[in-house]
């Protein structure tokens, strides 16, 4: 089992950026597939990106694509999720999950472990 805690979240202006970090601890991070995903209020959880568990695979859904970089640090057992260029429709709860299946995946209910999440608010 793995616990993981995002950090990072907070308010910025349209245009901004942060760096969301996600702390695994109880088990290896590198043993997992990690993803970021978000939701919104009123709206279902959605993939955001997702990295191999070396780092050598990412996938990003369109939305952020160009804007966002997921990362990886194995040696210290972190996720990272950097956003650039924020809009105002980022808005949501960021959560880190970890995925024990060896291929990345977009899809939420194939993640085995969740974070709390950390809320990114983008004023316009």
């Amino acid at each position: 089992q793995v616990q993981l805690v995002e950090s990072g979240g907070g308010l910025v202006q349209a245009g901004g950026s942060l760096r969301l970090s996600c702390a695994a601890s109880g088990r290896t991070v590198s043993s997992f597939t990690m993803g970021w995903f978000r939701q919104a209020p009123g709206k279902e959880r959605e993939f955001v990106a997702c990295i191999s568990r070396t780092g050598g695979t990412t996938y990003y859904a369109d939305s952020v694509k160009g804007r966002f970089t997921i990362s990886r640090d194995n040696a210290k057992n972190a996720v990272y999720l950097q956003m650039n260029s924020l809009k105002p429709e980022d808005t949501a709860v960021y959560y880190c999950a970890a995925d024990t299946n060896i291929l990345p995946r977009i899809a939420a209910p194939r993640y085995d472990y969740w974070g709390q999440g950390t809320q990114v608010t983008v004023a316009s």
